[in-house]
């Protein structure tokens, strides 16, 4: 269930890169159990600006506060907010020399410091999670797209998060994986996984999103419940958009 209380709160976001001003005042606020989807434009900022929610992308300017731990440049604070916040990316980023299950126990191992048999169990119970638990054995260029991209969300449900980061994680796949991966992010919403999804799957949108948010050159322009973003938007770029995507 979403509840009132925010987890992430990032406030007046700014990035450059170099004399590149990407970030140009990026706001927004994400409740404990709350789905956000972001829209947007190439290049309008939505991939840089959830990768600020785990410090993969500094930032110049502003505020970001994830679980009322302040996102600063104190590695300490950014190894705290990276336990916290799982992350899968458009390419898969596994290990392609260690086995499935090697790819979901290295982590947990290592920083979440569980015993090898923990770790185990903790994988095979995610991978049957994420319906591939036959797959436990081989390595991830034995796998289908699709697969492997359920891998990477069982890798990054291993470390026990309490917010799910996903960038456009279906975009590298043919089109019949997608839905295989959209069910298993379903599945998180419905167990109340607060999520931030960068996606242009307007049917994912729709159905799990609890609001949906247009970024257009850096900055938030709209922020709605699906049906009004998609049926109703009040803003002229957000019409835009919406006519070159459905």
């Amino acid at each position: 269930m979403m509840s009132n209380q925010p987890i992430i709160i990032a406030e007046d976001v700014h990035k450059w890169y170099g004399k590149f001003h990407v970030l140009k005042g990026a706001s927004l606020t994400v409740n404990r159990g709350e789905v956000v989807v972001l829209m947007g434009p190439s290049g309008s900022g939505k991939s840089t600006f959830i990768r600020t929610f785990n410090a993969l992308e500094e930032y110049q300017q502003g505020k970001i506060e994830i679980d009322g731990t302040i996102l600063s440049h104190d590695l300490k604070n950014i190894e705290t907010i990276r336990r916290e916040v799982g992350m899968v990316f458009q390419q898969f980023n596994l290990f392609p020399h260690l086995s499935v299950i090697k790819n979901i126990t290295l982590a947990p191992t290592w920083v979440r410091k569980l015993s090898k048999p923990q770790a185990e169990e903790l994988a095979m119970q995610l991978l049957e999670r994420v319906g591939i638990l036959e797959q436990a054995q081989k390595y991830p260029g034995q796998l289908s797209g699709g697969q492997q991209q359920r891998v990477a969300i069982a890798r990054a449900l291993a470390m026990q998060p309490k917010i799910m980061l996903f960038d456009e994680p279906t975009s590298a796949l043919d089109p019949e994986m997608v839905r295989e991966v959209l069910d298993v992010m379903r599945n998180l919403a419905r167990e109340g996984m607060t999520m931030v999804v960068v996606t242009h799957e307007v049917g994912f949108a729709r159905e799990v999103a609890d609001r949906v948010v247009l970024m257009d050159d850096g900055n938030l322009v709209e922020a709605a419940t699906p049906h009004n973003f998609f049926s109703n938007p009040k803003e002229e770029r957000t019409r835009k958009f919406l006519s070159q995507i459905i």
